[in-house]
């Protein structure tokens, strides 16, 4: 996972501090998430996944679809 939300800000060339600005948290903070220092709550994988327009399954590793699976419709 922890390489996975790397390859993904660098892909987007964005630093760990921009990154972080863009999550509304320190660098510091950021950083201990992409070394697996400390695990990243579920509300910062959701905003993760959002920013990168991909699924929290595949920053977890459980799929190689980088696509994520359509939003089901409010009823």
């Amino acid at each position: 996972m922890y390489r996975r939300i790397r390859e993904l800000r660098t892909d987007h060339d964005l630093s760990q501090t921009e990154f972080a600005q863009i999550l509304g948290m320190s660098q510091t903070g950021y950083s201990k998430y992409e070394t697996g220092e400390n695990d990243i709550p579920t509300e910062i994988l959701i905003a993760i996944a959002d920013y990168h327009r991909t699924s929290v399954d595949y920053l977890l590793g459980l799929t190689d679809e980088k696509k994520p699976y359509p939003k089901k419709r409010a009823l």
